[in-house]
């Protein structure tokens, strides 16, 4: 996975540290994304909030393939989706509006990753969502928010309407559009994401067997994800090392 040679400077000394880690983190998170084929082209959008009153972010370059974002082509932004630093690069506001809404209603969110992969498309499609028929998708019973489809989220009304339907819950099925994570760090949002994604992948194989599903009951899945529930804020950190280590090695290009 090597990744588009950049000609901009790099903005490693020239921000905080705590900004540059957390370029760093999302440009991993973005490489990371597509190795596994998780990507859309230049569509779909990963996100973090900068420390700070301000309410700054960090989103993708708009143009640029996963495979192309470094720690310092990825655009400084306000919560209108603008950029608010020098940048040599476009940006798609309409992309931030999901992001942008779920940044500013929820203190928690500091990462938001979503992604429109085939298999969480398919299940979004279909009525009874994600169905507790693995271990990974009991992990997340209880967890998983759905919003019905309206069209490209552009409008005011749509968004408080996602924000409702999200509440407190940290994974997210856009009908008919795909999955969302939401995280306090990089690691944590991914490592939601990595169970889910991996759900949905193992959903939509058992169901193409063609033979009937085994679901458990409600007190199983209850209690599978009572014991997985603290792992995701704990383990996220030890998790996303290892996947920082895996993009090191795939391209170390990301972190300039």
């Amino acid at each position: 996975m090597a990744g588009k040679k950049d000609n901009g400077a790099s903005l490693a000394g020239q921000v905080s540290a705590a900004e540059w880690q957390l370029r760093v983190d999302l440009a991993a998170a973005y490489r990371m994304i597509a190795h596994l084929g998780w990507d859309d082209l230049i569509f779909t959008h990963l996100s973090v909030r900068l420390p700070g009153p301000e309410k700054h972010f960090l989103i993708n370059p708009f143009g640029l393939l996963f495979e192309e974002i470094t720690a310092s082509n990825l655009v400084k932004i306000g919560l209108d989706g603008s950029p608010v630093a020098p940048t040599n690069y476009p940006v798609n506001p309409a992309g931030f509006v999901i992001h942008g809404a779920i940044h500013e209603a929820r203190e928690d969110a500091h990462c938001v990753l979503h992604i429109h992969t085939i298999e969480g498309m398919a299940v979004s499609a279909q009525k009874d969502g994600l169905l507790p028929i693995t271990q990974t998708a009991m992990a997340l019973y209880g967890d998983v928010a759905y919003h019905d489809y309206e069209g490209i989220v552009l409008d005011q009304d749509e968004k408080q309407r996602l924000i409702a339907a999200l509440g407190v819950k940290h994974n997210l099925i856009l009908r008919n559009h795909g999955l969302l994570t939401v995280g306090e760090t990089v690691g944590e949002a991914f490592l939601r994401l990595f169970f889910l994604q991996k759900a949905c992948m193992a959903q939509v194989q058992a169901q193409a067997g063609g033979g009937p599903l085994i679901h458990c009951s409600k007190e199983t899945s209850q209690r599978v994800a009572a014991q997985t529930v603290s792992g995701f804020p704990a383990l996220g950190p030890m998790s996303w090392q290892a996947v920082v280590r895996k993009v090191e090695r795939l391209d170390p290009g990301f972190a300039t």
